[in-house]
């Protein structure tokens, strides 16, 4: 059984998440600690709860979810995997780092690259990847099945989904991605997304003023 422990880091207040079964798979998604106290904290606490990570993902490649991709590559030694289209925004990072005074090192490493419909095996669990692009052009969610949870990055938030306005955004795709992907999932599936509170999906198909036109 996967447990999901949430970490808010750096100004953009970007939710990290760690994603573990207490035996062999520990995944860390999104590691958006920019700050060294930040990586320290989640060293430390990684340290504490007995969890060496063994998988590295990136649900998108915006600045503030990729600022602690080569630090924990290098920490504990691992490869990163993203969403096969993801490459442009993943190489545009720095660049935004820059334009936000928010300057970074990119990870550098191998590069897995994922498509719809692949399987993060974690031991005797599992992630299935879901290509849902609109708020960047490669996005992918995480979504495990037997327990009923989403690790969703900015596709969709509690009574809100992602920004459009950056490069390679499009509302009308996002749109899309949500309702043939995400609005198709049982209503009690528990939502972690990117930014803010957890949700579900029927309480946002209920109460997101943003969904009501897709029902």
């Amino acid at each position: 059984m996967l447990t999901v422990k949430r970490f808010v880091f750096n100004p953009i207040q970007e939710n990290t998440y760690v994603v573990y079964n207490g035996k062999d798979a520990c995944a860390l998604i999104d590691p958006g600690c920019y700050f060294p106290e930040e990586k320290q904290a989640l060293s430390s606490w990684l340290k504490g709860a007995h969890l060496h990570p063994n998988i590295l993902l990136n649900t998108h490649c915006h600045l503030d979810h990729v600022f602690g991709n080569k630090w924990a590559a290098t920490q504990y030694d691992l490869e990163l995997q993203m969403g096969e289209k993801e490459e442009w925004t993943f190489h545009f990072a720095p660049e935004s780092g820059l334009r936000w005074s928010m300057p970074f090192e990119n990870y550098s490493g191998n590069i897995i690259f994922l498509r719809d419909g692949d399987k993060i095996i974690m031991g005797d669990d599992q992630l299935d990847v879901l290509f849902t692009p609109g708020h960047s052009v490669g996005h992918v969610v995480f979504y495990n099945r037997p327990q009923g949870f989403v690790i969703g990055g900015d596709v969709l938030f509690r009574l809100g989904i992602g920004r459009t306005d950056l490069p390679g955004g499009d509302q009308e795709l996002l749109l899309e991605s949500i309702q043939t992907k995400i609005l198709t999932l049982p209503d009690d599936v528990i939502v972690y997304p990117g930014h803010g509170e957890p949700t579900t999906i029927g309480y946002e198909k209920e109460f997101n003023p943003f969904l009501q036109s897709l029902q």
